[in-house]
This record gives C-alpha cells, structure tokens and sequence, in this order.
C-alpha cells in the first residue's frame, strides 16, 4: 500500500494538544502517512465555516487523499459520524453538514456510517470522537480497508443550507459568507454572476454602510487604507481593506448583506 496524505481540518485552534493526538494515533497505526494540516483555524462550532474551508481547498489535493474533519458541536450525542467516497477522495467528519460543499462537486456520492468498532480504539471518549473513531478508522483505511466494512450506507447524510447570491436585471444580491484571516470579507457572489457587458468601473458595491465605486484587479493597486473590492482566490467578490482588515474596519460580520448593482 502506497504512503496515503492525510488532511486534518478541526476548530482545535493552533497549537492544540487535540491536534497532537490524533495525529498520534494516526501514525502509530500508519506511519507512512504524509499528515497536512489543512486548518485548525476554524471558528470553534462552526459547521458552515468549516464546510467552506473543506469544499475551496481539498480539490488542490491529489486524488486519493484522506480528510479527517472534526467540528463537531454534537459530540456524543446520537448524531453518526460517517466516512465518505467523494470526488475521488475519502472524508471522515461527523454528521453535521461539514461535507455540504464537498458533496455538491461530487457526481456520485458514497457515505457510510462508521458502525464497525473493530476499526475504533479500544477505548472511546464520548467527547473526543476525532481522536477515538475517525483517526484510527482513516489509518485502518490508509492500510488497505474497503470503505464497506467501516459500516453500513447512508443514504441521506445532513446538508446546510448555504446562502445563494440572486441576480436580477442590473442587481445581485449576496452575503458576506466567510472571513479570512486578513480580514477579507468573501461573499456567494461568485464571478460569473457579474455582468459580462458592464464595465468593472461602473459597479456599485455595498456591504453594510459601505459603499464601494468599482473592482479592482488586486489588492495592490489602491493606497493603504483604501476599501476596495475584487474577486479574489476563490472566485467570489470580495470586500478588502488595503494593508488593513476590512472586516474589523466595517466592524463586520459573516450574513452581512453585499449588494451590485449598475446603471444603465
């Protein structure tokens, strides 16, 4: 069995002794894994960012990579934890929504339940399901075990609901859907929303009070302390302040409305 890569994306926080663990079980089962730290950055218990952080980075992975997602706010409670085949990848997290994004690339979805406690550690935290269900059922996979014998299927695994932007005549409407870690405000207005025959000059940007004349091409063609718009890394609008942190500057958060619009 060839080295597997192994992601880890959890709410833990930077530096957590969570983090060690599992990659402690992880390589006393398997120590041929190469283990990437995907995220640990996401906000504590929130499912959608984590779905976001998922869906716009596992696709620069190569295909049979393992991801291990874990936040998790129904640890121990009777919410399953499920192994999932995606888009040529293997997914471990829990029941939650985490996988939505991932999910909806995927042409022919497989999730199971991970039932088999043979494939657990002996002993299992209720409150540590990362360390005790998901790591050593991913090294047991990574050595060779066929995703049906971690469990039974599941046909309807839990999906979030995530905010669509609309666009009607010379208007989109979207949301502010995550923050980066400058600051940046990402919205669901992804690029091709954008009208094709309107100069890039002519759009009207709001987001809260703020209101922004046209996109820009990068963060670098305006002066610091400027607040500009553009579409970013992920193909969506984003609002940013130049050499400073937008979010913080418009004293924003994530669901804050952004509104396009243009004149005729």
């Amino acid at each position: 069995m060839a080295p597997r890569i192994t992601t880890l994306t959890t709410d833990f926080g930077q530096g957590s002794p969570y983090v060690a663990q599992m990659k402690a079980v992880l390589l006393s089962m398997n120590r041929q894994l190469t283990i990437v730290d995907l995220s640990h950055a996401v906000a504590p218990q929130d499912v959608l960012g984590g779905a976001i952080v998922l869906g716009e980075t596992y696709p620069y992975f190569p295909a049979g990579t393992i991801h291990i997602a874990v936040v998790d706010p129904g640890v121990g409670t009777p919410r399953s934890i499920v192994a999932a085949a995606l888009d040529d990848h293997v997914f471990f997290a829990p029941d939650n929504g985490l996988l939505t994004l991932v999910q909806q690339r995927c042409r022919a979805p497989r999730f199971v339940r991970l039932e088999n406690r043979a494939f657990w550690r002996g002993t299992v935290s209720r409150t540590f399901h990362g360390r005790d269900i998901m790591a050593p059922a991913a090294a047991h996979l990574s050595l060779g075990v066929a995703l049906d014998e971690l469990g039974s299927p599941l046909e309807r695994p839990v999906q979030l609901e995530i905010p669509q932007a609309d666009r009607q005549k010379q208007r989109i409407q979207g949301n502010v859907l995550s923050i980066d870690s400058f600051g940046n405000l990402i919205s669901n207005i992804e690029a091709d929303l954008l009208p094709n025959d309107v100069p890039e000059d002519r759009l009207r940007i709001q987001c809260g009070t703020a209101r922004i004349d046209g996109l820009v091409t990068s963060y670098g063609t305006r002066q610091a302390g400027t607040l500009v718009a553009l579409v970013g890394s992920s193909n969506r609008l984003e609002i940013a302040l130049v050499d400073g942190s937008a979010a913080a500057a418009l004293k924003t958060t994530v669901g804050v409305e952004v509104i396009i619009d243009w004149p005729l």
